[in-house]
C-alpha cells in the first residue's frame, strides 16, 4: 500500500509503499477513503521545534480522516466490516486516574495517530475498533474525514455554560475557528464576532458573524464594545497568537467565559490579575474531543443539517500531489484540503 511517512528528522515527508497491516486482538483494518492535512501535519511537514521534540520517524502522519472497515480483529463486535467510519486520533489508555474519572481527552497516556503511532496519510490503517465512529452511508467521506477537528470546536462552543442567547468573540479563523463559528450560530449564540488577519480565510466566517475584524486594521477592543456596548460574554480563542489571546481576554465582561483551544508556539506572559482574577474571568483549557460526548453532539448536528461543513472544504488532490497540498495550506490560502487517497 501507498503511504505518507515521515522517514528521517527533515523538512517533507516521503510517498513509501508499505504491507497491509492486520488488526490484532480489539482492532479494525481501515480502508482509508479521504483524508485532511491538519495544521498539526504542516509542523511535522516544516520539521519545526514542535515536531523535533515530539515526532520519532519512522512514522505514517496524518490524524483526520475516514474510510471503510475492511477487517475486524478477534473480540470485536462493532464496527462491521463494511461500516464507514471517520476516526477519533486520541487512543486512551482507560487505567489513568483521568480516564477512570471520565476524561478520557486529557488521558495521561494519550497516544494519538499520525504523531506517537502510524496514522490515516495511507491507503490502509489499522486501530483500535473504540476509535472508530460510525457514520451513515450517505455521509460524504470528505465531510467524515474532518469530523475529528469539528469536534474541537463543538467542544470548544459547548464548554462551561454554552453560548446559546450570548455574545461571543472568535479570535482565529483557521479551519477550527470557523467551525465553532458555524455551531455558534447553529447553537443561538449572538452577536458573533470573528477577528483575523487573513483576509481569505476571514471571508468564510461571514456567512456566521455579525462582524468580521481584521485586527491588522481595526482596533479589536473598540468594535466590541461599538457592537456590544460593553463587551462579550464569552471569549473562544483559536489563533494561538499572543496579542489575539490579550486582547480577547480584555474583550469579556468581567465574569465572563475563555474558552482556548489556541496553542502559542512559545509561552507568553499575561496580568494574571488584571486579565483574568480582578474581572472574575473563568478560563477553560481545551484539549481535543470529550469520549464520547463531544461525537455525540457533534454528529448530531452535522446528520441533522444544521451544519454544513462542505464549505469549508477548498481543495481536493489525490494523494500523489501530497506536495502541491502541503504547499497549499501553508500559504494561507485554503481552509481544509483533502487528499484522496484512490488517486
Amino acid at each position: 500500500m501507498r503511504a505518507l511517512a515521515k522517514l528521517a528528522p527533515e523538512e517533507g515527508l516521503t510517498l513509501v509503499d508499505r504491507p497491509v497491516p492486520e488488526p490484532g486482538p480489539g482492532e479494525v483494518l481501515v480502508r482509508v477513503e479521504a483524508a485532511s492535512i491538519c495544521g498539526t501535519d504542516l509542523h511535522i511537514w516544516k520539521w519545526d521545534a514542535w515536531a523535533r521534540g515530539r515526532i520519532r520517524p519512522p512514522l505514517v502522519t496524518g490524524h483526520e480522516f475516514s474510510g471503510v472497515v475492511e477487517a475486524v480483529g478477534p473480540g470485536v463486535k462493532r464496527p462491521q466490516v463494511g461500516d464507514h467510519v471517520s476516526l477519533e486520533s486520541h487512543v486512551v489508555c482507560h487505567a489513568c486516574p483521568a480516564c477512570r474519572t471520565g476524561n478520557y481527552h486529557v488521558c495521561l497516556n494519550t497516544q494519538i495517530l499520525g504523531v506517537d503511532r502510524d496514522g490515516g496519510f495511507a491507503e490502509y490503517v489499522v486501530v483500535p475498533a473504540e476509535n472508530a465512529w460510525v457514520n451513515p452511508k450517505d455521509l460524504p467521506f470528505e465531510v467524515a474525514a474532518i469530523l475529528e477537528p469539528f469536534g474541537n470546536a463543538v467542544h470548544t462552543v459547548y464548554a462551561g455554560s454554552g453560548v446559546s442567547g450570548k455574545s461571543v468573540l472568535i479570535t482565529g479563523a483557521g479551519p477550527i475557528g470557523l467551525m465553532a463559528a458555524m455551531v455558534a450560530r447553529a447553537s443561538g449564540a449572538g452577536p458573533i464576532l470573528v477577528s483575523d488577519p487573513n483576509p481569505y480565510r476571514l471571508a468564510f466566517a461571514k456567512p456566521y458573524a455579525d462582524r468580521l475584524i481584521n485586527p491588522l486594521e481595526e482596533d479589536l477592543l473598540e468594535v466590541v464594545r461599538e457592537v456590544t456596548g460593553s463587551g462579550v460574554e464569552v471569549l473562544l480563542e483559536f489563533s494561538g497568537n499572543e496579542s489575539a489571546i490579550h486582547q480577547g481576554l480584555m474583550a469579556l465582561i468581567p465574569g465572563g467565559e475563555a474558552r482556548i483551544l489556541g496553542i502559542p508556539s512559545d509561552p507568553i506572559r499575561f496580568d494574571l490579575a488584571g486579565e483574568l482574577v480582578m474581572r472574575g474571568i473563568t478560563a477553560f483549557g481545551i484539549a481535543g474531543r470529550r469520549l464520547w460526548q463531544t461525537w455525540m453532539q457533534g454528529t448530531a448536528l452535522v446528520y441533522s443539517g444544521r451544519v454544513d461543513l462542505s464549505p469549508l472544504i477548498t481543495h481536493r488532490l489525490p494523494l500523489s500531489r501530497y506536495q502541491e497540498a502541503f504547499q497549499l495550506l501553508a500559504s494561507g490560502q485554503a481552509v481544509k484540503v483533502i487528499l484522496d487517497l484512490k488517486a
